[in-house]
């Protein structure tokens, strides 16, 4: 009897429990349908909401209804729907220059338009010191494997780090703008032109030691630039082109050749213009660039490159003319470089440097204007030869300093002087400048 009364105690809690797990199972199964209802209630209410901000069904319906029939068009009223943007909520209209970054500086709209920059031959430059403008300048250079400098240069470990001196580079390397006479053009196209005594070619891979130089910028108007033909000197342009690398005093036409190009550097826009003097001939062997023909941009007469010099002017606050002139080897200044330097001065450059005469030639202010006749070979051949890199501090106020700092080229090798090799060929400077002062650290000024 006990046992059967045990049974039916634990028959009757069973139940209970039973009773309850039934309970809680529908009540959970109540409270998870409620809440899908309501999630589903709500989603249905955002899109009938929707709807009747945007899209609209009722006012498309009766649009079919009444196609036929003319409507007024409302008047003054703002645009909904799509062309506002989405649901078909009124927005007003940005107000001008709304959300728009002011340009930065004198040149801000310049350097934020690439399309005009590329049209106009302007390029963008950081400066190491606020405010101002660091310019240096070399002469000229070679990079022909048939000739000793380059034939040492592919023989070093260190190639252009081997041929020129640690402290030079790290000069040229440190100005904000270096430019230097690009003597040859790059090509494995051409023949050699018939009758010159000396023509140049280099590999197009051998651009690529510009860059390793620091070289910003190169002349291209000087007498070799076109030794082998039409097709290389179209690939030099090509070339120079695919590495980055500006040029100027040479185009595929005259208006290309005698074009300026402009940096933007430290909120300054500085111009550069280039021309050649050489080969005083009718029919010379590096060919003048006309208006239909590729070639370089000539100055023996003046007038154009006067006009460049001028457009320049109007358009930069500071003009350098790099030009090729002068008489090979010898340190007296020509006819034509002093009938053209005052010239070039009025018609508004800042600074002229000279190059061709292949060694160091006078410096003088003309017109107010400093001018380096000739800046030598920088690294040409193997020959024992005083050179320099001219330096060019500018600021918004103008020319702050210029500075010659004097090399030597030997051995196929260009070094930066010291001590007494530096002094003596300062002296040698001034011995042939008489119309300037040069102290001992190299910064020239007039008399």
């Amino acid at each position: 009897m006990a046992k059967k009364g045990k049974k039916k105690k634990r028959k009757k809690k069973n139940y209970f429990l039973n009773t309850l797990l039934t309970f809680l199972l529908v009540f959970s199964s109540v409270l998870i349908l409620g809440v899908l209802l309501f999630l589903v209630w709500q989603n249905t209410g955002k899109k009938e909401t929707g709807k009747m901000a945007g899209e609209d069904p009722v006012r498309d319906n009766s649009a079919i209804l009444t196609e036929n029939i003319p409507q007024e068009e409302p008047k003054d009223l703002p645009e909904t729907g799509e062309a506002q943007g989405q649901g078909g909520l009124l927005a007003s209209a940005p107000e001008e220059g709304e959300g728009e970054e002011e340009p930065v500086g004198k040149y801000g709209e310049i350097l934020a338009d690439p399309a005009y920059m590329a049209e106009n031959n302007i390029y963008a430059k950081e400066t190491a010191n606020e405010g101002e403008v660091t310019l240096a300048f070399g002469g000229d250079i070679l990079f022909d494997p048939a000739y000793s400098v380059m034939a040492s240069l592919l023989q070093r470990s260190n190639g252009i780090y081997d041929s020129i001196s640690e402290d030079l580079m790290d000069e040229m390397k440190d100005a904000d703008i270096m430019m230097i006479n690009n003597e040859f053009p790059y090509s494995s196209r051409g023949i050699p032109t018939e009758g010159k005594q000396f023509t140049f070619r280099a590999r197009p891979e051998s651009a690529s030691i510009l860059e390793e130089m620091g070289v910003d910028i190169v002349s291209l108007a000087n007498n070799h630039a076109y030794d082998y033909g039409e097709d290389a000197f179209l690939d030099t342009l090509d070339t120079l082109a695919g590495i980055g690398m500006p040029y100027v005093g040479a185009g595929r036409n005259l208006e290309e050749a005698s074009k300026p190009v402009y940096f933007i550097a430290g909120d300054i826009k500085i111009a550069i213009v280039s021309a050649t003097q050489i080969e005083r001939l009718d029919n010379p062997d590096t060919k003048g660039a006309t208006d239909d023909s590729a070639g370089v941009f000539r100055c023996l007469n003046p007038d154009r490159l006067l006009d460049a010099v001028r457009e320049a002017k109007e358009n930069s606050d500071f003009v350098v003319v790099y030009i090729h002139w002068g008489t090979e080897n010898t340190v007296e200044v020509d006819w034509a470089q002093l009938d053209q330097a005052p010239k070039i001065a009025d018609a508004g450059a800042d600074l002229i440097i000279g190059d061709h005469p292949h060694c160091l030639q006078p410096i003088e202010y003309v017109n107010g204007v400093p001018v380096v006749y000739s800046l030598g070979n920088f690294w040409f051949n193997s020959k024992e030869l005083d050179t320099c890199i001219v330096k060019a501090v500018v600021g918004e106020d103008g020319l702050r300093s210029l500075q010659f700092i004097p090399a030597l080229q030997k051995g196929c090798k260009t070094s930066m002087l010291h001590g007494e090799e530096k002094a003596r060929v300062l002296n040698y400077m001034r011995s042939i400048s008489p119309k300037i002062d040069i102290d001992e650290a190299g910064f020239i000024s007039a008399r």
